[in-house]
């Protein structure tokens, strides 16, 4: 029943982004600006919590997952540690995600032999 349930959130999530793709001009930057910046808002004030304690992994690995972590860290290390922690809080929350971003860009980089387009 627990991978059901992540597969629904995760599936909505994608869902909702494939119908803004092909029902609107945006571009899948775009998207996941609005998924990333979504996220943060919706658990800045509270709505991203409830989705994450029903659908665990389908609602924190998209990118609004990272955007609710952020809110997340943000509002956690301002209580402990004041305006300077809200900066902090952000992205010690989500340094992992980041590090992995930046080391598998790095290594793609590395092994793949770009092309342009003809």
């Amino acid at each position: 029943m627990e991978y059901l349930k992540v597969f629904l959130v995760g599936g909505f999530i994608c869902i909702i982004g494939q119908v803004l793709l092909d029902t609107t001009k945006l571009t899948p930057a775009h998207i996941l600006v609005i998924f990333l910046v979504a996220g943060v808002v919706l658990g800045a004030i509270g709505l991203y919590e409830p989705l994450v304690k029903f659908g665990e992994a389908g609602a924190t690995v998209p990118i609004s997952g990272f955007g609710y972590a952020l809110s997340k860290g943000a509002i956690d290390g301002a209580k402990s540690k004041g305006v300077i922690g809200a900066f902090m809080g952000g992205l010690e929350a989500t340094a992992g995600g980041i590090a992995a971003a930046i080391i598998f860009g790095y290594i793609m980089a590395i092994v793949s032999n770009p092309k342009t387009k003809s």
